[in-house]
């Protein structure tokens, strides 16, 4: 696990990461003043209703289309750490033992909540219960643990077909 943290800091992850966000908030920003300064809310008394809504509706997409784009980033900087440090240590199967220790650690925390209602109810909850683990894995930076692990696979792959 050291060498994949090496390999942020090698790789200047941080770095890339700020600076692509960077520049998703500096649209972001423009988008917003152009709202509030760019005539939405003006001097003139002038109710062209279409200007208004266009821009809330460009923000809304800078900022879906930036958020995809950053979670992408991020889980391609994962898979890029996860390959450096199966170079440095040329032990991909490591990294791949310490993924499920961590893992393993993880599925002590209880995940019912005991409050949870099954069957029919379910549908009065916004998301339905089975729906919360697909949503999160949409916002999550890291790529799921099997991706990472056959990645990781194959890298084993290749280095002992080289040695």
């Amino acid at each position: 696990m050291l060498a994949h943290e090496l390999t942020h800091v090698q790789n200047r992850d941080v770095l890339v990461m700020t600076i692509a966000s960077f520049f998703a908030s500096i649209a972001a920003f423009i988008v917003q003043m152009g709202f509030w300064f760019g005539g939405a809310f003006g001097g003139d008394d002038n109710d062209d209703g279409p200007g208004v809504i266009v821009v809330i509706l460009v923000s809304a997409v800078v900022y879906v289309v930036s958020f995809v784009l950053l979670q992408a980033l991020s889980r391609y900087r994962e898979f890029a750490a996860d390959r450096g440090s199966a170079i440095i240590t040329g032990r991909p199967s490591a990294l791949i033992s310490a993924l499920y220790k961590i893992e393993g650690g993880m599925n002590k925390i209880p995940q019912k909540d005991l409050r949870a209602v099954k069957g029919e109810l379910a549908a009065f909850y916004i998301f339905p219960p089975k729906a919360k683990q697909t949503v999160a894995s949409l916002f999550a930076t890291h790529p799921p643990l099997e991706a990472r692990v056959a990645a990781l696979q194959r890298y084993e792959a290749q280095l002992q077909r080289t040695a």
